[in-house]
């Protein structure tokens, strides 16, 4: 597969196959994910690869804090109002897609609130690496930049192994668990993670596909 295929074919995954993703094709995903550039070469990156009962005991707690009402306990900086403007605009428009694309109705309470459980159940799939850095490089706008570009890496190699892959900050909305069954050190700060697994092609959510904004309102060229 060419790289420019690779890019335009894959999309979020939000349903999986129970089956187990081998050690050794995490580890080579992870290999190459590895090439992404960074800053002055920090590297600031940590891969925590969970599965089984660590995995199942952080959904488990997401699930039992969010349904009691527990507040959002997240490690960066986030938007405790929500987006605004043209980025709440594009978050309703692919919660639309999805929405349709599973046949759930505006006023369908019941299977909304399912829907928005499975993110913090990591989507169900048998794999979670959660993605952290060294906090002592705190003010760490760099580093969160360099974790995107590795993070992408990850979900383009993944794909090239018959894997799909959701970039999933709800799974670590409650870090404090994420921490706690993950073992992850005090001295370094959760980002996000990333659900893995092979796509369930029943679920018919996994064909979904955002739209893009055109580059027409996106880009400007001088010089030219």
């Amino acid at each position: 597969m060419d790289f420019e295929t690779l890019v335009r074919e894959r999309r979020s995954i939000r349903g999986y196959k129970p089956d187990p993703v081998p050690k050794e094709v995490i580890e080579d995903i992870i290999e190459i994910a590895k090439g992404a550039p960074s800053s002055m070469n920090t590297q600031p990156w940590f891969f925590h690869v969970l599965t089984g009962e660590p995995l199942d005991r952080i959904r488990e707690g997401n699930t039992e804090r969010m349904l009691a009402g527990a507040k959002v306990d997240r490690e960066i900086p986030v938007h405790e109002d929500g987006y605004q403007g043209i980025h709440r605009q594009r978050q309703v428009e692919i919660a639309i897609q999805l929405f349709e694309a599973m046949g759930i109705a505006r006023d369908d309470k019941e299977r909304r609130q399912d829907w928005v459980m499975r993110g913090f159940r990591q989507f169900d799939a048998p794999v979670s690496i959660v993605m952290t850095y060294d906090n002592s490089l705190e003010p760490a706008t760099i580093s969160h930049f360099d974790l995107g570009a590795v993070v992408y890496g990850l979900v383009l190699a993944a794909w090239t192994k018959g894997l799909g892959t959701v970039i999933n900050g709800q799974g670590i909305m409650q870090s404090s668990v994420v921490r706690e069954h993950a073992q992850i050190p005090e001295w370094q700060t959760i980002m996000t993670c990333i659900a893995m697994g092979y796509p369930d092609e029943d679920f018919v959510a996994n064909d979904v596909k955002s739209v893009r904004t055109p580059n027409s309102e996106i880009v400007t060229y001088r010089g030219f």
